[in-house]
């Protein structure tokens, strides 16, 4: 309970305060947290002391359209309300999604989902109107950064960075113990700074060409080792794979077993990650930088390089300053926790 009276003392915009939660919770005890991201949606059943009650998850794409994917999502989530005794007993719902706004409560132009590639969707409103219940969204990355700051290795810090590191790069940046949302509800897409200008560039998901996510997310290590195995002849395990359906996991595999190929991949990748964090620090001066998602399962093969090109190109003043870390939550459980956090408030 100390973590989350801290957070309820520091960050009175995103929750109530304590005293009031639990003067709800008496007749409505969880919330439901969902973590949407670009390959699998992870939804749990939450109560206000952050303990996940029950989960279940399902692919997020293979859906025609925003309302077939409420469809399934309220089919799979069916069993687990009723597990914790019915709908009555949920208070809300919280979502932490890609190129979620906070503000409005809609998904906009998400490149990694096609349902929501080329237009907005209220996804708030939908599951409020199908569960009925209120519900509230958040870029996801955010909502990785909030359970990180509640539960995770961020408890005490006010400035920080997290950066999501999965089938995209998202991130959730915190400036003086608040979330930075901006103008607009879309502050922090670091994933979409330009790494690569020109037409050298990779092309992006988002439409544009050389984003750091075309190279550091699951997606963009594939992609370098597709490139790697075209440009040369040089031995690898990788070459025993089919080209086209190579992932990061197997990237990891093989480094792991001292591929040297595949160890040049995540060289390549964390040393564009920490020039980029590197840029990053400039602007907020944060504690630390917090890595979230399947990728860092790679450990030292990518931790390792992020730390070295930090310090090869970060301004003098900020270098040794910085802390490099992991998340300390399991799985999707930042993301789902931080989801379901939003949900308090409303």
């Amino acid at each position: 309970m100390l973590a989350v009276s801290f957070f309820f003392s520091n960050f009175a915009p995103y929750l109530y305060t304590l005293k009031h939660m639990n003067s709800q919770n008496e007749i409505k005890p969880y919330v439901i947290g969902l973590d949407l991201g670009g390959t699998n949606s992870v939804f749990g059943i939450v109560d206000a002391r952050g303990e996940i009650k029950a989960t279940t998850a399902i692919k997020t794409g293979g859906f025609s359209s925003a309302a077939d994917y409420v469809n399934a999502s309220v089919e799979a989530l069916q069993p687990i309300i009723e597990q914790v005794g019915g709908i009555d007993t949920i208070k809300a719902m919280g979502i932490g999604a890609p190129n979620g706004n906070y503000y409005s409560g809609t998904i906009e132009f998400a490149p990694n989902l096609s349902w929501a590639h080329d237009t907005k969707v209220p996804l708030a409103k939908m599951f409020s109107d199908r569960l009925g219940v209120p519900a509230a969204l958040t870029n996801d990355a955010n909502a990785a950064a909030i359970g990180e700051m509640v539960y995770g290795v961020a408890r005490g810090m006010k400035d920080f960075i997290v950066i999501t590191l999965g089938t995209g790069v998202g991130s959730g940046i915190v400036a003086g113990g608040r979330l930075l949302y901006g103008s607009d509800g879309f502050a922090g897409e670091l994933g979409h700074v330009t790494m690569v200008r020109g037409s050298e560039g990779r092309k992006c998901g988002c439409g544009r060409t050389g984003c750091l996510e075309a190279y550091c997310s699951a997606t963009g290590v594939a992609r370098t080792a597709r490139e790697m195995l075209s440009k040369t002849e040089r031995p690898s395990l990788l070459r025993e794979l089919d080209p086209e359906k190579i992932t990061s996991l197997d990237v990891a595999i093989a480094a792991g077993k001292g591929d040297e190929m595949a160890k040049e991949i995540y060289e390549f990748t964390g040393h564009m990650l920490g020039e980029a964090c590197a840029d990053f620090a400039a602007f907020s001066s944060p504690e630390a930088f917090i890595f979230f998602g399947g990728m860092v399962k790679a450990g030292d093969l990518i931790m390792n390089p992020i730390r070295e090109a930090y310090d090869n190109h970060v301004f003098p003043i900020y270098r040794g300053k910085a802390k490099f870390l992991v998340s300390g939550l399991d799985g999707a459980s930042a993301a789902v926790l931080g989801a379901a956090a939003i949900g308090w408030e409303l």
